[in-house]
């Protein structure tokens, strides 16, 4: 049945071919209107989209974290590589031994040490980073024309910069909880943030003036963003590569050959708006999250050991090459990649979750 053009959302001034296909027959038309929703810029620029898809965000973060905590733990010990635990890096059982010893020493919640400060972060994190992607993503690609690999790049890694510079202090403190073996000592979010703030400034014997004391707490404040630098590095693939495989995927799954399989709907659309089935929702974030670790990695091994150098007191960690040369004279090319399989075997779920619990909450929450 005809349908007038005035009938179909155009603030993005959507092109002409899109809109032709609305007076063509009930497929062409459909078609049109599903072009037209997932480039309504209009509406993903609303407040009611930003809050749902931020709260829906922060709610997938969380679970994806959650169930590979324990695996995330022993991750940490091997890239910064603890004393008490570098015997295991590298031995085909050494992420069960490494866990076993854990849960011996201080049970099953040894396991998830540093996992409240992760929760802390990774909501907003998590929100804000899959937020970013949807607004920059508007921007950047308003039209079906502008759908370009490296625009979905860009869009992904400008949404990770974006989530990392607000929430980066909560994961050195996160990084730093898990760090912590000690066993006559149990580490403190509290205590871990003074250590944080006193790392670097010498000692005074005399009372300092209140301009002294502000000035030695801002560079104290400078402290929580140790290993920013690589981290921002990290990112710009990590999350670049993440939301392109992941949207690239999509495509192919929506394809006619696949989607009576993969669609929820059996239809081959473009449209963002039909969910995946299960089972290809998963594979798509699994992908995702496998790809983006890959080309990341060697940047986040980087990260972790800057991290830590303020608990082993070490000048040699102190900037991004510095700790790339250490980490090559001590183990070579392969310790860029120490721990990259439990890496594999954590991002797979953690990836997967993500985007499944996100595109399913979008569907509850009604966007």
């Amino acid at each position: 049945m005809p349908v007038s053009n005035a009938k179909v959302r155009n603030p993005n001034k959507i092109t002409d071919a899109v809109l032709e296909s609305t007076n063509g027959d009930d497929a062409g038309h459909q078609e049109g209107l599903r072009v037209a929703k997932t480039y309504d810029v209009e509406r993903t620029h609303s407040s009611e989209y930003i809050l749902r898809s931020g709260f829906a965000g922060g709610i997938a973060g969380c679970a994806a974290k959650s169930i590979i905590a324990p695996l995330d733990r022993v991750k940490i010990l091997f890239q910064t590589s603890s004393p008490e635990f570098a015997k295991y890096a590298g031995t085909r059982m050494g992420v069960w031994h490494a866990a076993h010893e854990i849960y011996s020493q201080r049970g099953i919640l040894g396991l998830f040490q540093g996992h409240s400060a992760t929760l802390m972060r990774i909501f907003p994190y998590a929100a804000i980073k899959f937020v970013a992607y949807e607004q920059i993503r508007s921007v950047l690609i308003s039209r079906p024309e502008q759908e370009t690999n490296v625009r979905r790049v860009v869009s992904g890694s400008l949404a990770g910069v974006t989530s990392v510079f607000f929430t980066y202090p909560l994961e050195l403190i996160r990084v730093r909880l898990a760090y912590e073996t000690r066993k006559d000592q149990r580490a403190s979010f509290v205590r871990t943030c003074k250590q944080i703030l006193g790392e670097g400034q010498a000692a005074t014997g005399s009372v300092a003036s209140a301009g002294e004391s502000w000035i030695r707490n801002f560079r104290g404040l400078h402290n929580f963003y140790r290993g920013f630098s690589p981290t921002i590095l990290g990112m710009l693939p990590y999350a670049g590569v993440s939301f392109w495989t992941h949207d690239t995927i999509h495509d192919i799954f929506r394809s006619k050959l696949l989607a009576p399989y993969a669609v929820s709907d059996g239809s081959a659309s473009s449209d963002r708006h039909v969910p995946l089935t299960v089972w290809a929702q998963l594979m798509a974030g699994g992908m995702a999250g496998m790809v983006s670790q890959t080309a990341s990695y060697p940047l986040e091994v980087i990260r972790r050991r800057m991290q830590v150098g303020g608990t082993l007191k070490e000048k040699k960690f102190s900037s991004i090459w510095s700790t790339a040369r250490v980490i090559w004279l001590e183990h070579g090319f392969r310790g860029f990649f120490v721990g990259l399989t439990i890496g594999y075997i954590k991002v797979i779920p953690m990836v997967s979750c993500s985007f499944f619990v996100y595109e399913r909450m979008k569907i509850i929450l009604g966007i």
